[in-house]
């Protein structure tokens, strides 16, 4: 293979190895999945690029493109890339404030949208800046601006793109990705193709070679999907782009992949299907399955278990975590887990049932991976996000912040060098935000978000996210977040998982009259208080759950209270329910 320092690098095999393969497929109009073979993909890309140069686009410039994921995402990007075009994702979730920012910060000349609902979006923001820039759909507008009319336009040129490839830096810009984080104005994060590849080539060893499908859901705006998705290019396996979760589960029934990723939330949602299913069964079945799940929670690491536990766990793997596989399209060999903590039980249960899911942790500003679990007997150890990259140091500075250094960090914010200063320790380390610990055998943990650990009035440390991982186990709890900075002790707010409480409460004979009134019931709240004492036996007194308040609505990108990654917007939700939480310490003075 060539040499490959420039991320459109990774595509140029397929013209000499996989042109007759299928590389990428998506959903069409009707439904149903249009494939795109690797030369199909190629052509659009070329013809793509000599339409962008022929508008005027030239290296340096940037391009925005707010889309769920599907082929066209690709295309895009790598249609910019070779053409040292930086590429702006914007979140099809963000605020029309955000929106409007990121466009205007980022000086885009031009803006890539997928449908009209979006068109009607972008549009608006444009206006509150009063900025004129041709936006161009993936899908029939009125006035035609559409990159099929572009594909058409590139196709009649005769432009060489070598010369364009060649002037292509590995430290040049390959993409400005904004993180909304949970306070403050977006940060456009700087990175080269450098920072990218570098990250793509550490993780190869995450691609085995008997992968040949993934689906991709998670969104492509975030630097995790994009850079395994970028592995998936560069190691031919063949990626079905799935643009909301609304059809997930078909989607995998359908392409049955061997791989793809997740956030911690969507297993969670699977797991939590696959218990209630298995606690509906009766007799035989019920005890089996039961017997199956017990069997599983209890995985310890490949080479911890007994040959005694092996021999029970074949059978249960034949008997009952089969049709997980099965619920999962059959094929499925590993599942990444990113962004937020992975709770313990769920790795140890699906390794148990012969998925190995492979927790990993990083940040935009690393592209983004520092350190993952892998697929090898011992190349895991749950509880932990693995091993840091070989390419990469990691390092624990004296408060506990994890500090970085690699080839894959970026060089700092665009044009904020202010914040970038801010981000880097003295001898240019980069600053994660996050606390951890590093074990005897070389594992990472992350114990909590620097920024999120608050002092209670008696100045005891609480790590929130610790304990909200924990209460999460709780099939009962949907959304959690621990409060009680400066306060005596530390309370949560809890949002129910509605759908199994009502479960529960027609199995008591309560009635269901609406989420309000559940949550204010004395039963429920007793249930709650139950699940909360249950899962906190780990914690010492001061970091315990004294108080919570339900609450009937959940926390949504939509309404400002998550981060497009689904990260607590804290502030926020502090801010909207600071009464009822003076209301708690308030009858605890």
């Amino acid at each position: 293979m060539a040499l490959q320092n420039r991320i459109f690098d990774l595509i140029t095999n397929y013209i000499s190895e996989y042109s007759d393969k299928t590389i990428i497929a998506g959903r069409d109009k009707t439904g149903r999945w249009k494939t795109y073979l690797a030369s199909e993909f190629i052509d659009r890309v070329n013809n793509l690029s000599k339409a962008l140069l022929n508008l005027g686009l030239q290296k340096g410039d940037r391009v925005a493109l707010m889309s769920g994921n599907r082929p066209e995402w690709s295309i895009v990007d790598f249609a910019c890339n070779q053409l040292g075009i930086a590429l702006v994702p914007l979140y099809p979730t963000l605020a029309p404030q955000d929106l409007s920012y990121i466009i205007n910060d980022a000086e885009a000349k031009l803006v890539f949208v997928s449908n009209r609902e979006l068109t009607a979006r972008v549009i608006e923001a444009l206006s509150d800046h009063q900025l004129t820039i041709p936006i161009y759909s993936f899908e029939t507008t009125a006035d035609e601006k559409t990159l099929e009319a572009l594909y058409q336009i590139g196709e009649k040129l005769e432009t060489d793109l070598k010369p364009y490839h060649d002037a292509i830096h590995e430290d040049d810009l390959l993409t400005l990705i904004y993180t909304s984080g949970t306070t403050g104005k977006p940060k456009g994060v700087y990175l080269s193709h450098k920072n990218i590849l570098s990250n793509v080539q550490a993780c190869y060893h995450l691609i085995r070679s008997d992968f040949k499908k993934a689906v991709s859901f998670l969104p492509l705006c975030h630097i995790f999907e994009r850079m395994v998705v970028y592995m998936y290019y560069s190691k031919g396996v063949e990626i079905h782009f799935c643009e909301t979760l609304d059809n997930i589960v078909v989607d995998i029934n359908e392409v049955k992949p061997d791989v793809f990723t997740t956030v911690p939330r969507v297993l969670e949602k699977v797991y939590d299907k696959i218990v209630a299913k298995g606690k509906d069964l009766t007799g035989i079945k019920k005890s089996l399955f039961m017997w199956a799940l017990n069997l599983g929670l209890q995985y310890q690491e490949p080479t911890k278990n007994s040959s005694w536990y092996n021999f029970k766990l074949a059978i249960a793997r034949k008997l009952i975590f089969s049709k997980w596989k099965e619920a999962l399209g059959g094929n499925i060999k590993i599942i990444v887990s990113g962004g937020a903590a992975l709770q313990e039980r769920l790795a140890r249960v699906f390794w148990a049932a012969d998925i190995k899911v492979l927790e990993g942790y990083g940040l935009t500003e690393t592209s983004p991976v520092i350190a993952v679990n892998t697929f090898y007997d011992t190349g895991v150890k749950f509880g932990t996000v693995g091993k840091p990259l070989k390419n990469l140091e990691v390092k624990i500075a004296q408060d506990g912040e994890i500090l970085v250094k690699g080839p894959s960090i970026t060089s700092g914010y665009y044009k904020n060098d202010e914040a970038t200063k801010e981000t880097f320790d003295e001898n240019g380390f980069f600053k994660t935000g996050d606390i951890g610990e590093i074990s005897s055998d070389g594992f990472l943990k992350i114990t909590d978000r620097k920024k999120e650990m608050f002092k209670t009035a008696g100045g005891k440390y609480i790590a929130p996210q610790a304990i909200e991982t924990k209460l999460m186990e709780s099939t009962l709890i949907a959304q959690i977040m621990v409060v009680g900075e400066n306060r005596k002790f530390p309370s949560a707010l809890i949002v129910p998982a509605f759908e199994e409480i009502e479960k529960w409460m027609k199995h008591k004979g309560i009635p269901v009259v609406s989420k309000e009134e559940t949550i204010k019931n004395p039963k429920v709240i007793e249930k709650y208080n139950q699940e909360v004492d249950r899962l906190s036996t780990e914690f010492g007194h001061w970091e315990k759950i004294k108080k919570f308040i339900l609450l009937s609505k959940e926390w949504t990108i939509d309404e400002g209270q998550l981060t497009p990654k689904l990260s607590l917007k804290r502030k926020i939700i502090l801010k909207e329910n600071e009464e009822k939480i003076e209301k708690i310490y308030q009858e605890n003075s």
